[in-house]
């Protein structure tokens, strides 16, 4: 890296999240090594066959190979590159109707054998304190099929030295826009998941994802106020071509105040803005608290879809089975079974599925071996269904599950996790600046901020990254100190448009926490610009006598 300093990084945190259990640091050329699906169904049959001859019913193995690279910049130094490999075997039981799970490092037969019989093992204990058996929603096999996150550039194959050129790149444009410090970060994975089950099925899938989190931070010295803005980038399920920036990917903003992104992204010209942006806050207006009409970007509207829609409707949370880092849910079956319960407006339609090319749920078979789909959630407004795995769709009167189930890794037992939760982009042709021509005293939020929600995932508080004053349908000057208050059932019927798919755009989260112990997943989130009518607004910098 010739001169730059290697330091004791601060980003430690960050990486930490992507060292999954039993994970050893690699050399960079260790990443592009393959493991033959012979060898991967040869192990496979091995626990199959251990486990149905120990007495289970039922089996799945999931065969893992988790890659990842990590790279931190601060200013003009680099802070940390890593490159780390964790590849096991979890293997997952029903016996005597209860389930058991075990896993093992050693990819030996006689080891994977094993862990097998020990998951048996397990099961049947659990079965005498089990009160009533499991039900599986069957599930057909699918024999050896193959499916690939549709990448054009693996980063594997990126030098790192490329890469740390381009962060570094983005640091001296971002303090060249006006901030004092920036810091860039460059999270890669790739999953390579191999999953076989009694049911018939051997699936071998190779997944990507990638996120650059940018951070520009101003500091007026006369005062030692400082604000921070981060990047516009949203993290993908795609591979490196996502950093080819593309002129048509570029997206205006209402009324010209940000360039947004989509498909593709320019790192190094979102890093000068983020530095511009941080600068320009230290002068920014402060709110004046209040009601406003809310015109929300997709870049900030996602998280509010994440914490008010996308957990209250796991059907774990919702049936009280799961409270860890988000609570419970509002959302109740009784609720459902109405059949009218008004969660939104009736512009309000919310699609969850695993399909979408692009995104970080994006897969061809959940790890469950079902193949993925998408449903409605909420129709017209009304809430129609949850998310749900084999062992709870009969719960709901189902009998086919949703194809949600993840583990984070191979030594991890898979469960009910998020799939991308989406608005619909609106029917009628309607563009942001359009949207804004209506609104009289309103305010425009761009960028994702902090958050807080109680833990019925009801009431909430929102911030965000950019915010502009709407008056008199015309976007006016930036503001600071903004939060937007309500709960969920009120947010989501001051819905009142949405503009068209032209501007549908998604963000997401790449580390989503979930159980305990807990298990992190990637989960995206679209939605076109979107009006909600008459929100409160208040004044976090104020204070209190």
């Amino acid at each position: 890296m010739q001169r730059r300093d290697f330091l004791q990084f601060g980003g430690a945190a960050l990486g930490g999240l992507l060292m999954p259990a039993f994970a050893r640091a690699i050399e960079v050329d260790e990443l592009l090594k393959p493991v033959s699906n012979q060898f991967r169904k040869a192990l496979a049959d091995t626990a199959l066959s251990a486990a149905t001859g120990a007495g289970a019913s039922y089996c799945d193995v999931r065969i893992g190979r988790y890659l990842n690279q990590f790279i931190s910049t601060r200013d003009l130094n680099v802070e940390n590159v890593a490159n780390t490999e964790s590849a096991g075997v979890g293997i997952r039981v029903v016996a005597n109707g209860a389930y058991g799970f075990a896993a093992t490092n050693d990819m030996s037969p006689d080891s994977v054998a094993s862990a097998a019989r020990q998951a048996v093992a397990i099961a049947k204990a659990n079965a005498k304190l089990q009160t009533s058996p499991l039900q599986l929603a069957p599930v057909k096999g699918v024999g050896e099929v193959s499916w690939a996150t549709p990448i054009k550039k693996d980063w594997r194959t990126v030098a790192i030295q490329e890469k740390v050129d381009l962060l570094i790149a983005a640091n001296k444009a971002g303090m060249e826009g006006g901030a004092n410090f920036m810091q860039s970060v460059m999270f890669q994975v790739n999953q390579q998941k191999y999953f076989a089950s009694t049911d018939g099925s051997y699936i071998d899938q190779d997944v990507h994802r990638l996120w650059m989190p940018i951070s520009a931070t101003a500091v007026d010295q006369k005062t030692n106020k400082f604000r921070t803005r981060q990047g516009l980038s949203a993290p993908v399920g795609m591979g490196y071509e996502y950093l080819d920036a593309r002129p048509e990917d570029k997206v205006k903003a209402a009324g010209g105040v940000a360039t947004l992104y989509k498909n593709s992204y320019d790192l190094i010209a979102d890093a000068r803005a983020c530095g511009a942006s941080a600068r320009q806050k230290l002068t920014a207006k402060s709110v004046l608290p209040g009601k406003y009409d809310l015109v929300l970007s997709p870049e900030h509207l996602w998280l509010t879809i994440h914490e008010s829609v996308g957990h209250p409707t796991e059907l774990d949370r919702v049936l009280g089975y799961e409270a860890n880092f988000a609570g419970t849910s509002f959302a109740t079956i009784d609720k459902w079974e109405s059949k009218k319960f008004k969660y939104g407006s009736e512009q309000v339609n919310i699609i969850a599925e695993k399909t979408a090319q692009g995104s970080l749920g994006g897969v061809g078979y959940d790890d469950e071996g079902v193949k993925t789909k998408r449903w409605d959630i909420i129709k017209d407004g009304i809430l129609v269904n949850y998310q749900a795995t084999r062992d709870q769709v009969h719960m709901l009167g189902q009998t086919e599950s949703h194809g949600c189930s993840y583990a984070d890794n191979w030594s991890s037992v898979q469960f009910q996790r998020m799939p991308n939760v989406s608005l619909a982009a609106g029917k009628k042709r309607m563009t942001p600046d359009e949207m804004v021509k209506d609104v009289k005293k309103g305010i425009y939020i761009i960028g994702d901020g902090s958050f807080s929600i109680d833990q019925q995932r009801y009431n909430f508080q929102f911030g965000g990254q950019m915010f502009f004053e709407i008056k008199n349908g015309k976007i006016g000057e930036q503001l600071e100190d903004v939060a937007y208050q309500s709960n969920t059932q009120e947010f989501w019927n001051a819905c009142s448009a949405t503009c068209d798919e032209r501007d549908w755009r998604m963000g997401g989260s790449f580390f989503d926490g979930k159980g305990q112990p807990s298990q992190s997943s990637a989960v995206s989130h679209g939605s076109s610009t979107t009006r909600f009518n008459g929100i409160n607004v208040i004044n976090t910098a104020r204070k209190i006598a």
